[in-house]
């Protein structure tokens, strides 16, 4: 019986985000449904991200064909830095849709397509959006490695040295893998996102913070910003109904240890106040920030809290510019910006 090797076999790593990249890809914005009522605002956030990014890095747009290709073409195709590809999709959330790029140090570089179902199932169609990774790969003749298992990139956390956190909410869910095991979930992270330990936070039934719609996507949680120090979604406001899952989620990382015995060492991230659009409370969230080359862009939401959390990162990313953009019509979508990009790591 012959057995395919694994990306970690073969000695492929997953890098952490603040690692050098070679680009960032988007997905244009075009599904109104995403933003009803409140679309318009929505791709001048786009072509505002792609031009802080591309100063360090390149910026790859998916866009097409027809009228969406022609939109991102006006609005950011002038830009440095910048290539707009006539590649198919239903929706703009690159990080769950996209590749993830492996590096190899001196293998060929190669992606892993996971698939991709749309969070469940929830948004029909996604067929465009599966096609993603094949696509890029493509473009690229990158190896690409398939492990048969639906996974969404913003509900896993590497720190770039083996570890990686995730939640059972989102990966335990019987929307995505019904029929693997959580041993089996754990073995493919292992295998072909390429880490050592996986650190589980929350319980299946523990919901996410209010508004989310991602089965608690970690991206929204806890965010690492080295290989030790964890940024962990908190409020204070112990009548917040968020209270209770972030309360939960901070004591559970303080008592996380690297496979070398090192405790983490967990920051509180602040939460804004709650803010709603047609009743509905949106899912709000400084940890859906994103690390370029040289820049850190941040959701903010006009809240008093936007400047504490600026200050965290720059703590944090000393020698780049940390950079908030407002973004409460953006998450009227239900994402921020890490949910929206994808880096195309240095192999």
């Amino acid at each position: 019986m012959t057995t395919t090797p694994t990306p970690r076999s073969l000695g492929y790593r997953l890098p952490a985000e603040w690692e050098p990249h070679v680009a960032t890809w988007l997905s244009w914005p075009h599904n109104v449904n995403s933003w009803p009522g409140k679309f318009e605002p929505v791709p001048p956030i786009w072509a505002e991200l792609t031009r802080v990014l591309t100063d360090g890095e390149e910026v790859h747009i998916a866009a097409g064909p027809g009228p969406v290709f022609e939109q991102a073409s006006t609005m950011v195709g002038g830009l440095k830095n910048v290539t707009i590809h006539p590649f198919k999709t239903n929706d703009a959330w690159m990080r769950d849709h996209g590749p993830m790029f492996l590096a190899g140090g001196g293998l060929e570089p190669a992606v892993v397509d996971w698939g991709y179902n749309a969070w469940g199932g929830k948004y029909p169609p996604f067929e465009d959006d599966n096609k993603m990774p094949a696509n890029v790969a493509d473009f690229y003749g990158m190896k690409r490695f398939d492990p048969g298992m639906i996974l969404e990139g913003g509900s896993i956390e590497p720190n770039g040295k083996g570890t990686l956190l995730t939640t059972s909410q989102c990966l335990l869910n019987p929307n995505r893998n019904p029929e693997m095991t959580k041993s089996q979930i754990e073995q493919k992270l292992r295998d072909y996102a390429c880490i050592d330990q996986v650190l589980w936070l929350g319980e299946p039934d523990d919901g996410s913070i209010p508004g989310d719609d991602t089965d608690a996507h970690i991206d929204q949680l806890a965010r690492f910003v080295s290989e030790t120090t964890v940024l962990a979604a908190y409020t204070e406001d112990t009548d917040d109904e968020a209270y209770w899952l972030l309360n939960k989620n901070y004591e559970q990382l303080k008592s996380f240890r690297l496979p070398d015995g090192r405790p983490l060492d967990v920051v509180k991230f602040p939460m804004p106040d709650p803010q709603f659009y047609d009743d509905q409370r949106l899912p709000m969230s400084y940890a859906n920030f994103y690390i370029g080359n040289k820049v850190v862009v941040v959701p903010t939401f006009g809240d008093p809290a936007d400047q504490i959390a600026l200050g965290i990162l720059k703590e944090h990313f000393p020698t780049r510019e940390i950079i908030g953009i407002h973004s409460v019509d953006l998450v009227w979508g239900l994402g921020a910006f890490h949910c929206i990009t994808m880096q195309q790591v240095k192999v």
